[in-house]
């Protein structure tokens, strides 16, 4: 089976993003085709270069030099210093690796950190980041994140909000959607038949017969059986600090915590540089290193491509599993 290379967007060039997407080249090479859009300036010193005019050049480039799908950004590069002047080009880089997704010029898209405020600043961004710019790419209006490692899979319900609002957020009905979104993608894009979700209770003990909270009794344990009825594989609610370690992880394949932190910090605790971000529910596939633009180590030489070659990796993976 012939795959398409994955399109790499270059993310906010004044952080790691060009140092990650040379060493990750490096790294995988002709094994893993991909292709940077970018600004070929920005990669100055980094790697050799090959530009690209379409990507079914990237596999053959890809032997010899990081292949790059050149843009002009319209100012230099500067590490640790982002320059709203680029904010557009960084916007048409993700934009453009959807398009060629969707064309299948590409067989998916890994986008590389960005930066919000220089987005907002340079170009009127009006998203309040890449997956709600990429839900609108893609024409839908639900998606859900998942953070996955070799070791665990997670999914919160309710994500960057105070923890002070996740009761009245977490509805039936968005609990629901994200079961099902993540059923789906399990089943889709990870090749598992029938998933086993674990769900999470929301309060501690998982509510203990409501004596800790009525969330459990109220809403979650009615949903879950009623989507048990359906043929879901699903246990819980379940205590969330009792989840997580091996024993617990073996009997499920993905784990859906209620909020944030409850979801995210087993998972950075078990793999913190090889985490990787899925964005479930849209018609195309996106992955992306679970980290930021890390301004302060920009330009030093030591950024770390472990989450990128992970996002790199299950990118190809879901396309297969998708084929």
């Amino acid at each position: 089976m012939t795959i398409a290379p994955i399109a790499l967007s270059v993310g906010e060039p004044a952080g790691i993003g060009p140092e990650i997407a040379a060493k990750a080249w490096g790294s995988l090479r002709a094994d893993l085709p991909f292709f940077v859009i970018g600004d070929p300036d920005h990669f100055s010193g980094l790697a050799p270069l090959a530009e690209i005019s379409s990507p079914d050049e990237a596999p053959q480039a890809a032997k010899n030099a990081l292949p790059i799908l050149p843009r002009d950004f319209g100012a230099p590069r500067v590490p640790g210093q982002p320059n709203p002047t680029h904010a557009q080009a960084v916007i048409d880089a993700i934009a453009e690796g959807v398009r060629l997704v969707q064309s299948g010029a590409a067989s998916a898209v890994t986008t590389a950190p960005i930066h919000k405020k220089a987005l907002k600043d340079g170009a009127s961004f009006g998203f309040p980041g890449h997956t709600e710019f990429l839900a609108h790419l893609g024409g839908v209006d639900d998606v859900v994140m998942m953070l996955a490692c070799d070791a665990l899979k997670v999914v919160p319900a309710t994500i960057h909000i105070p923890l002070s609002d996740v009761p009245k957020a977490l509805t039936r009905n968005r609990l629901e959607t994200t079961i099902r979104i993540t059923h789906a993608a399990m089943q889709n894009d990870f090749g598992l038949p029938a998933p086993r979700i674990a769900v999470a209770g929301l309060n501690p003990h998982a509510g203990e017969g409501g004596a800790m909270g009525r969330e459990e009794v109220e809403m979650i344990t009615p949903l879950l059986d009623d989507l048990r009825a359906e043929g879901l594989e699903l246990s819980g609610p379940l205590p969330a600090d009792t989840m997580f370690h091996p024993a617990a992880r073996a009997r499920y394949d993905v784990a859906i915590g209620m909020y944030h932190d409850q979801a995210l910090v087993p998972i950075k605790t078990l793999d913190f540089a090889s985490g990787v971000n899925v964005t479930l529910g849209l018609p195309f596939i996106r992955t992306s290193p679970d980290h930021g633009t890390a301004f302060d180590i920009a330009g030093t030489g030591q950024a770390d491509p472990s989450s990128l070659i992970a996002a790199l990796k299950m990118a190809r993976q879901m396309v297969k599993a998708r084929a």
